[in-house]
């Protein structure tokens, strides 16, 4: 069992060649750049940077960067596989990095000229033969599955839309990832929670439509001019609101949202934006600022062992710092990205800076059901507490505690920590049948 790490959720290097003499293919490229960090080769590493990457991720950012996902994730162990994407001027290499207590998507963005313009650290999953939950491989009788894709503006992401046996029209959830580039299973190790609470909730009689994020499908191309939550998370779920009304096996008067974690803490205003939506459900959604929230976990991680090295302290000052600047009355738009938490811009947090979750769901007028895992250590109870203090006195607001769930929702002993999420679980039966009965109430 992992005994303490950061868990990275998202680690984001900005946008910034490879030179004319590198005559790779941008596979092989990657792979040998990856091998350049582990050597820990840091100056023939930056030659394959365009000018822009060469500023902002010089020499000793680089080393501080692939040092710190060391302390977090452990040894590098090796690569499990290459895969690329192309977009646009842009080529995406994804090269699985296998580490002792972590599997990572080492993401290299490649330009026109086969310079590296970008740099992306996200969960990846597991080899293929560690990442099968026994028994929940296959879709459970009696469901169909459609493949059906969010087409907004220039980006399209693929999606499922699960649906009940039977003929509909069906109520209908929309599943909101939290943070970082997930897929549409909101994959972490060998466990899927939105597959289970999508075959679940169909079994009992509620469509659900999970579908790729954006970060996911497009990583840091998926932003232009600024990076907001509103071009993260929010602009699809309301692309995916109209995709879903306009489809005849759902019902386009019960259509629901439930955000996860991140998804949760912006469903209040994905409630202020969505017309006709029936109801909202919240997962381990945080009430508090994000990067309180950053801090708070990583505190937790260091100490899990009683004991906070030498290494892990001078990550907690960074992240410290890096807090305090978001708080900071002089974070502006120039504010470099990497004196900020996660290595977002600046525009990023000052969206989210005036953001209150619950005091902005006090204005949404429709139902919620708000959930939350007792050992949930990356959104604690305390925030499910700000919930109820702030909507409980509605009637149309329900609220469920699970004290042996983690942030998963998946069943777990002992202390929390980030190992667990690499035990493969499923989803509880309570909280699907909770949710399942709840949209029931809602529609009758």
């Amino acid at each position: 069992m992992l005994k303490k790490y950061f868990w990275i959720s998202l680690l984001v290097v900005l946008i910034g060649s490879t030179p004319a003499y590198m005559q790779d293919d941008n596979e092989t490229a990657a792979q040998k750049f990856v091998d350049l960090l582990v050597a820990k080769d840091y100056e023939t590493a930056i030659l394959t940077f365009d000018p822009k990457m060469k500023e902002v991720l010089p020499v000793g950012k680089l080393r501080e960067l692939w040092e710190s996902i060391l302390s977090q994730c452990g040894p590098f162990k090796g690569q499990a596989g290459v895969r690329k994407q192309a977009q646009q001027q842009y080529t995406i290499v994804f090269v699985t990095g296998v580490f002792e207590k972590a599997v990572l998507d080492i993401q290299v963005v490649y330009n026109d000229q086969n310079e590296i313009s970008g740099l992306f650290f996200a969960p990846g999953e597991l080899p293929k033969d560690a990442n099968k939950n026994a028994g929940a491989d296959s879709l459970p009788r009696g469901l169909t599955e459609q493949a059906v894709a969010i087409k907004n503006q220039d980006w399209t992401l693929p999606g499922t839309l699960t649906l009940p046996a039977g003929k509909g029209p069906f109520p209908v959830v929309i599943l909101v990832h939290g943070s970082g580039p997930n897929d549409r299973d909101e994959t972490v190790g060998p466990n899927k929670p939105f597959r289970d609470l999508a075959w679940g909730l169909a079994k009992r009689g509620v469509a659900v439509f999970r579908y790729e994020k954006r970060t996911k499908v497009y990583g840091n191309l998926a932003f232009k001019d600024k990076v907001t939550v509103q071009e993260e998370t929010i602009d699809d779920v309301l692309a995916g609101i109209t995709l879903l009304r306009n489809r005849k096996e759902i019902n386009s008067k019960q259509i629901f949202i439930l955000g996860h974690s991140l998804g949760g803490m912006l469903i209040p205003r994905i409630g202020t934006q969505g017309r006709d939506v029936r109801g909202f459900i919240v997962m381990a959604g945080s009430c508090r600022p994000l990067e309180d929230l950053i801090l708070e976990q990583s505190v937790y991680l260091a100490s899990l062992d009683g004991n906070t090295s030498a290494e892990e302290q001078t990550a907690l000052d960074l992240i410290r710092k890096q807090v305090a600047n978001v708080k900071s009355a002089d974070l502006s738009s120039s504010t470099p990205a990497t004196d900020l938490p996660l290595n977002s811009p600046a525009s990023y947090w000052l969206d989210l800076r005036d953001y209150n979750p619950a005091l902005v769901a006090q204005n949404v007028k429709k139902p919620f059901l708000i959930l939350q895992g007792e050992r949930d250590y990356q959104v604690p109870v305390t925030d499910y507490n700000i919930w109820k203090e702030k909507l409980s006195k509605r009637k149309d607001v329900e609220f469920k505690l699970y004290p042996e769930l983690n942030h998963l929702f998946i069943p777990g002993e002992g202390k929390p920590n980030p190992g667990e999420y690499f035990t493969p679980g499923h989803l509880d039966e309570k909280v699907i049948k909770d949710i399942a009965g709840w949209v029931q109430r809602i529609i009758r």
